[in-house]
């Protein structure tokens, strides 16, 4: 089974820039993409032409924003969005899919922001988010995807000195967020394959970053450890263009 994962910057941007032909050839049985920025409906116009998979999304109340949308080629069991707890439904950050041998939850999660404005917000995110998961756990195995805007080691973003406590997605709060998911009982695929390799999911649009390979590793694979046999490959699809992070993909045998 290969699902694929993509922060698309836009779903209605991306199909413009071949999102649909990426999908298409990509030979995912699931993909989750992430920051849709579109309501449910346009979520839907937009992937029209995929009608061999089966379209799921969660937008938020503020239009144009955030938003997540799961794609699969097989009908989920059971499809729930959200968390479960008010202050967070408003954001369209979640939606869990259900299928036979595990959960997938796609995730956006909070961007601390400029200024570290909304880092209390997040920090409470996450103890919230960690709490859903444990849940989740006890029904099924679960795999949880998407982008989780924080670089978790130093290995996962060019400049981890000069960014340390100073820039969102690298400060010691989100990294322990971070770590308090796993703790749940959780593997980080890519680098449970790969401990040493240097790979970046996202580069910032300015001063020709991505050219320079100045990036972040802000988009993970999250596997259940009663999954860690399973899992066949984590790659990060550094060569696919069309937004500003790249899709991460996980390949699991059953």
């Amino acid at each position: 089974m290969k699902i694929i994962s993509w922060n698309v910057n836009g779903v209605r941007a991306a199909v413009k820039k071949d999102l649909i032909s990426e999908i298409k050839s990509s030979g995912a049985d699931i993909y989750c993409l992430q920051e849709t920025k579109a309501q449910d409906d346009q979520v839907e116009k937009a992937l029209s032409d995929l009608d061999e998979m089966v379209i799921n999304s969660r937008s938020a109340v503020k239009k144009g924003y955030s938003g997540v949308a799961t794609l699969s080629r097989e009908a989920p069991q059971n499809i729930s969005v959200g968390i479960g707890i008010e202050q967070h439904i408003q954001e369209g950050r979640v939606i869990t899919t259900e299928f036979e041998q595990f959960s997938l939850v796609n995730v956006y999660v909070p961007n601390a922001g400029a200024g570290l404005k909304r880092l209390d917000y997040r920090a409470e995110w996450d103890k919230d988010f960690a709490s859903y998961l444990s849940d989740q756990r006890e029904n099924k195995p679960v795999i949880v995807t998407g982008d989780f805007n924080v670089a978790h080691q130093p290995i996962d973003l060019a400049r981890p000195k000069s960014n340390y406590n100073k820039t969102s997605g690298y400060t010691q709060v989100e990294i322990d967020g971070m770590s308090g998911l796993l703790d749940v009982g959780f593997i980080d695929s890519f680098r449970f394959l790969h401990p040493d390799e240097v790979k970046y999911s996202f580069w910032s649009v300015r001063f020709g970053a991505r050219a320079k390979n100045v990036g972040w590793r802000l988009d993970y694979f999250l596997v259940d450890e009663r999954l860690r046999d399973h899992i066949v490959a984590a790659d990060i699809q550094t060569e696919i263009m069309g937004s500003d992070h790249c899709p991460v993909l996980l390949e699991l045998s059953f």
